[in-house]
């Protein structure tokens, strides 16, 4: 009896497998790479493989590009109106020592947030099945400057008493107390919400464009 074995056919097989688990060890790698390679050469191509930016992974990553933004403006107030100032003796009436002045005041208020003082444990990154999520904890909003535009501000009237000179600190005390009138106009009209919402906006925008598919800013 002659047995015959067919050892070109069971090659052909192990290449097949060989190639086989080429492939996949090859498919495991990519993905292995791609998960990881977040920065530098490797992210760029990463995200050349992927079709969308994986730059940004860890909660200290985002904390450096968000505070980046130093101190972030959102809110410009602006306000138009008139402020009294006067002084007066406390003897004579004021027809005699009197002092009164009347300013058109036009002045803004500045509010955004700070992220410099981004907290970085604030920030928490999750990845799933439907992408990566993001979700940040933004530091309050504040009130920047307030500030009177000298070119549109101006002395309207005064009247000043028949024994008296006008006083040279009036008007200075005046323009203080429309800066202290303009920024209690602003808070009172909401313009830390708003400075608030308009960072939320700003922030979801970039880091979208950062490759995060859900942005939760609180």
């Amino acid at each position: 009896m002659t047995i015959q074995y067919s050892y070109g056919r069971q090659r052909g097989s192990g290449t097949f497998f060989g190639v086989l688990l080429a492939l996949v060890l090859g498919a495991v790698a990519l993905g292995v790479f791609v998960h990881h390679a977040r920065s530098g050469v490797a992210g760029k191509l990463a995200a050349l493989i992927t079709g969308r930016p994986l730059t940004i992974v860890s909660a200290p990553d985002v904390v450096e590009k968000v505070q980046q933004l130093n101190r972030l403006e959102t809110v410009v107030y602006s306000l138009d109106t008139v402020v009294e100032g006067s002084e007066s003796n406390p003897i004579l009436p004021d027809a005699l020592a009197g002092d009164k002045l009347l300013m058109i005041v036009h002045g803004q208020t500045i509010a955004g947030i700070d992220m410099s003082k981004l907290n970085p444990d604030s920030v928490q990154i999750t990845e799933g099945a439907q992408g990566r999520t993001i979700r940040l904890t933004l530091p309050p909003s504040q009130v920047f400057t307030t500030s009177l535009d000298e070119q549109k501000s101006r002395v309207y009237a005064r009247d000043t008493g028949l024994f008296v000179e006008a006083d040279p600190t009036l008007e200075t005390q005046v323009r203080q107390k429309a800066q202290s009138q303009l920024q209690q106009a602003a808070l009172s009209d909401g313009i830390l919400d708003a400075a608030t919402k308009n960072a939320k906006a700003t922030v979801t925008a970039m880091l979208q464009g950062l490759g995060f598919e859900h942005v939760d800013i609180r």
